[in-house]
């Protein structure tokens, strides 16, 4: 039977448990009324602002300018895009403005080697890939090779794979780093003396497969991200993502922790799984679904400790392929604390190496600080945002 649904003071209803829940963890309960007004967001492809009038022609709305947020628009909650012309031809794509934050935390520069650990469903892979431009390399990670496949059809759509390679990995264990030159000339000798593959440029023409094993992926979602995936299984690489030419040994080369210090990527992105009671929206249709189901999904204390361990041990990963001098942002759309500042602190009383930095571009964002310094949090009655934790680290050289 469903826990007792009370009224909040904004008339919202919520069972008790889950109102004990939001007071453990200093929230306020309206934030989830809030989510009515919270405005949908997108992003614009850098260079398609010739396009704005006729996207607002066809939806019938204003696009409001997102100011703390380039390339960032927000219209109405009940405004549909996927019908739209300019999401069609691939000059738009949604995005929450709390995400692309995150991204933008991350302070990419023309030339980096970026990590996206848990880079399904592929918006924030698609922002990171435009800011990087003309020059360096993004490597998407993620346990779930029907979303990672989903991620790869959207770097296609949008033109924006060719700097990119995705493997189907398990986050807390991958171990490859950046294809860079300097490690490249060291290896392939050894590569081509074993007569290994060379990779070729990257095709799609395997539909037929590529069917049959993502409806196999899809008959349990559960089994696929719980299973442990011993080999990053490589399903895409761009034509300027490094591995075109090189042998199966050089692009699965692995490093010790000397030589990660010193090659590893120069940007990490670990925007973790998690319980997203800070997705409102997401909360909202636990009305229909049932509350005991929101029990299970987000108050059962075992569900949520095994969240824990798997966050702890994603972001240890993320920064142990950092290189020194390196950041790297952990991120939730979770507003717990169990999720967010314990995890931070736990893992800060690990790694002397690891330092908590200011981030320089949250001048201007609608957000407040969180339980500890430096780190922030977004939420709809703050920052007319999905709700969401960041957190940004960098790698000394000790």
């Amino acid at each position: 039977m469903d826990d007792e649904v009370v009224a909040t003071s904004s008339e919202l209803p919520l069972p008790e448990a889950f109102l004990d829940f939001l007071n453990q963890n200093g929230l306020d309960p309206s934030i989830y009324l809030a989510s009515h007004s919270t405005p949908r967001y997108i992003r614009l492809k850098p260079g398609s602002e010739a396009e704005l009038p006729e996207i607002e022609a066809e939806t019938k709305c204003k696009l409001n300018e997102v100011s703390w947020l380039p390339n960032f628009y927000c219209l109405p909650p009940e405004v549909r895009i996927a019908s739209t012309k300019a999401y069609q031809e691939a000059k738009i794509y949604g995005i929450d403005a709390a995400s692309g934050a995150a991204v933008v935390a991350l302070d990419i520069s023309p030339g980096d080697h970026v990590l996206d650990l848990c880079a399904a469903p592929g918006a924030k892979l698609c922002m990171i890939l435009d800011l990087l431009g003309c020059s360096g390399s993004v490597t998407g990670v993620d346990i779930a090779r029907h979303r990672l496949a989903a991620s790869r059809t959207m770097l296609q759509k949008y033109a924006l794979g060719h700097r990119c390679r995705l493997f189907v990995a398990d986050g807390t264990t991958f171990s490859l780093i950046p294809i860079r030159t300097k490690l490249n000339s060291k290896s392939c000798n050894a590569g081509t003396e074993e007569n290994l593959k060379i990779y070729k440029e990257w095709t799609p023409r395997r539909p037929w497969k590529e069917r049959k094993r993502m409806a196999k992926a899809m008959e349990n979602i559960d089994s696929m991200m719980s299973r442990q995936i011993q080999d990053p299984e490589l399903i895409f690489y761009g034509r300027h993502s490094g591995v075109v030419g090189l042998s199966k040994h050089d692009v699965y080369r692995t490093f010790n922790d000397v030589e990660i210090s010193q090659f590893g990527y120069d940007k990490v992105l670990v925007d973790a799984e998690c319980t997203h009671d800070g997705s409102i929206k997401h909360i909202q249709k636990f009305e229909q679904w049932g509350w005991t189901t929101l029990s299970r999904r987000v108050l059962d204390a075992e569900r949520t400790d095994a969240l824990a361990v798997l966050q702890l041990k994603l972001l240890t990963n993320g920064f142990r392929l950092l290189k020194a001098g390196g950041c790297l942002v952990y991120s939730t759309c979770s507003l717990t604390v169990a999720q967010n500042e314990d995890i931070v602190e736990q893992f800060l009383s690990r790694h002397v190496s690891a330092e908590l930095l200011e981030i320089e571009a949250a001048n201007n964002w609608p957000c407040r600080q969180a339980r500890i310094p430096k780190a922030l949090r977004f939420d709809p009655l703050t920052s007319s945002t999905s709700g969401l934790f960041v957190a940004k680290f960098t790698k000394l050289d000790i």
